[in-house]
C-alpha cells in the first residue's frame, strides 16, 4: 500500500525476474499514488466510527439517559405524550427503553423530515429530537462509505478497497526477502541507515506485520459496497422454512431492506411477508413487545410499524454479538410470527459475513476489538504516509519518478493468471486494470512528454 518501494536486491537477479520486479513495482507505485489518499480517508473515518457507542453516549447523554423512576409508562402512553408535542409526527419505529436508565426512542416522519424523538419512559417528558441523517457518526459513516457523494462515492470507495488488496499482494512480492539473512528490513526496521532506508522499512515492515489484519478489514467491509456487496448479499440467501404459511411460496418477494432500514445484514434479502386481513384491528405495540420477550430477543431491539394494511410488524436486534441477531416479521392483526430468522438459520457464508461485519465495526468482543481495529487503521495511515515520504525523497526534479517499465516486457504466465483472477473476483478492479493497461501502453509510452514526466 505505497507510493514507492526501494529495490533492495541489487542486480543479482536474472533479467526476467528483474523485469518482473520492476513491472510490479511500477504497478504498485501507480496504484498507491491513486488510491492511498482514499485509503487514508477510510482509515481515519473508520477509526473514528469504531468508537460510535462511546462518542454518542457522551454527545447525546441528555437524550439517551434518564433518572430511574418507580414505574414506566406503557409505550402507547409515551406515544400520546410525544404526539402532544409533535402532533404531525407519523410513527415509523420504536426502540423501547432497554435499561432502567435509558430513554425510549421513537423514529418518526415529521412534516417530511425524519426525526429521532427521545422520551423519558417514567414521566413521558420529551427530552429532545435529532435528525438521524445529520448525526455526527452518521455523517462520518456516509463519508466512510460514499465520500458523501452517493453512488459515485460508493464505487470509488469499493474500487479503493479492492485495489488495496492488490497493493498488499504486490507489496508482499516486493518485500519478499529473496535470500536475505538479516531480519532487519524484513521484520524489523532499520533506523540508523539514513532517511530513505528508515522510511522504506516503516512502509514495508509495517505493512508486513499488519497485512493479514488489513486484508481482513478490507474483506469484511466489502459486504456494504454497492457493487460487490449486492452480489455477496444475494449469494448468502436466506434458508427456506421461515414462513409459517408456506415456506416454498412466500406471499411477497419484496426484500426486507426495501421496507425496513437498519435490519441485520443477513436479513436484508429476506422476503417480507404480508399480513392476512383481520377484523379486530392491529395488535398493540405492547403485544408485539410481549412476543419479542417470549422469543427472547436481545435487549435494545427495535420495532418497525406496519407499512399499510398488508404490512407487518418487524422486530429486529442488531446487537454486536452476531449470535444474538434476530429478525421477526409478525402479522399485524393476529400476532402470528410469519418469519423468525436467527444466526443459526444463516447459511455458512451469511454467518461468516455477519461475524466479519461485527469485527469490522469493533463490536464483536468489545473494547479489545475496537483497539485492534484502531491500530490497523493507524497502521494503514503510517504505510500510506511513509510511502509518500519515501517517494518524495527519491523523486527526480521535474518528474513523477515512477519506476520504469522494462523494454519488451512480457508478463509471466502465473502473474497473468493471478491478474485475471483478481479481475474476476473484483470486477471493478478488472475494469480499471484494463483502462490502466490501455492508457499505459497506448498513451503514456507513446507520448514522449508524458513518458518523460511519468517515467
Amino acid at each position: 500500500m505505497s507510493i514507492g518501494v526501494e529495490m533492495v536486491n541489487g542486480g543479482q537477479q536474472p533479467t526476467k525476474t528483474k523485469n518482473l520486479y520492476a513491472a510490479i513495482w511500477r504497478w504498485h507505485f501507480y496504484a498507491g499514488m491513486i488510491f492511498a489518499p482514499f485509503l487514508v480517508i477510510l482509515a481515519v473515518t473508520g477509526g473514528i466510527y469504531l468508537f460510535k457507542p462511546q462518542i454518542e453516549s457522551i454527545m447525546y447523554k441528555d437524550y439517551y439517559y434518564v433518572q430511574q423512576g418507580q414505574q414506566q409508562l406503557t409505550v402507547q402512553e409515551q406515544i400520546k405524550k410525544m404526539n402532544a408535542v409533535y402532533p404531525d409526527a407519523m410513527l415509523k419505529k420504536v426502540k423501547p427503553s432497554y435499561a432502567p436508565n435509558r430513554s425510549t426512542e421513537f423514529e418518526v416522519n415529521n412534516r417530511g423530515q425524519s426525526l429521532l424523538i427521545f422520551i423519558n419512559p417514567y414521566d413521558g417528558k420529551v427530552l429532545g429530537d435529532i435528525n438521524p441523517n445529520t448525526k455526527l457518526m452518521q455523517l462520518i459513516r456516509d463519508f466512510h462509505g460514499k465520500l458523501m457523494i452517493g453512488k459515485i462515492g460508493d464505487r470509488i470507495v469499493e474500487l479503493s478497497a479492492c485495489w488495496a488488496m492488490i497493493l498488499l499482494v504486490t507489496g508482499i512480492y516486493l518485500w519478499w526477502p529473496r535470500g536475505k539473512k538479516s531480519i532487519y528490513g524484513i521484520v524489523l526496521p532499520r533506523i540508523n541507515q539514513g532517511k530513505r532506508m528508515f522510511w522504506r522499512d516503516m512502509h514495508a515492515v509495517t505493512a508486513f506485520w499488519l497485512s493479514l489484519f488489513i486484508a481482513a478489514l478490507i474483506l469484511t467491509g466489502l459486504p456494504w459496497s454497492g457493487f460487490m456487496g449486492t452480489y455477496i448479499n444475494k449469494t448468502a440467501t436466506y434458508p427456506q422454512g421461515f414462513f409459517s404459511f408456506d415456506p416454498q411460496k412466500p406471499q411477497s418477494t419484496v426484500p426486507t431492506k426495501d421496507v425496513v432500514k437498519g435490519v441485520p445484514w443477513a436479513a436484508e434479502q429476506l422476503p417480507i411477508p404480508n399480513s392476512a386481513p383481520g377484523v379486530n384491528g392491529s395488535i398493540s405495540i405492547e403485544q408485539v413487545m410481549d412476543i419479542g420477550k417470549s422469543k427472547e430477543l436481545a435487549p435494545g431491539y427495535q420495532i418497525a410499524l406496519p407499512a399499510g394494511e398488508k404490512g407487518v410488524y418487524t422486530i429486529y436486534s442488531t446487537t454486536g454479538d452476531p449470535k444474538q441477531q434476530t429478525t421477526l416479521h409478525i402479522d399485524q392483526y393476529s400476532g402470528k410470527v410469519l418469519a423468525d430468522q436467527r444466526f443459526k438459520d444463516f447459511s455458512f457464508m451469511a454467518k461468516a459475513v455477519t461475524i466479519g461485519i461485527a469485527l469490522h465495526q469493533g463490536e464483536y468482543f468489545g473494547v479489545t476489538n475496537q483497539i485492534i481495529c484502531l491500530l490497523v487503521c493507524l497502521g494503514i495511515i503510517l504505510v500510506a504516509v511513509s510511502g509518500v515520504v519515501m517517494w518524495w525523497l527519491r523523486k527526480p526534479e521535474g518528474r513523477v519518478g515512477a519506476p520504469a517499465l522494462p523494454k519488451d516486457f512480457k508478463m509471466v504466465k502465473w502473474v497473468a493468471v493471478i491478474t485475471i483472477l483478481l479481475g474476476i473476483v473484483f470486477p471493478l478492479v478488472g475494469i480499471s486494470l484494463l483502462i490502466v493497461l490501455i492508457l499505459d501502453s497506448l498513451v503514456i509510452r507513446r507520448v514522449p512528454a508524458l513518458k518523460q514526466l511519468l517515467g
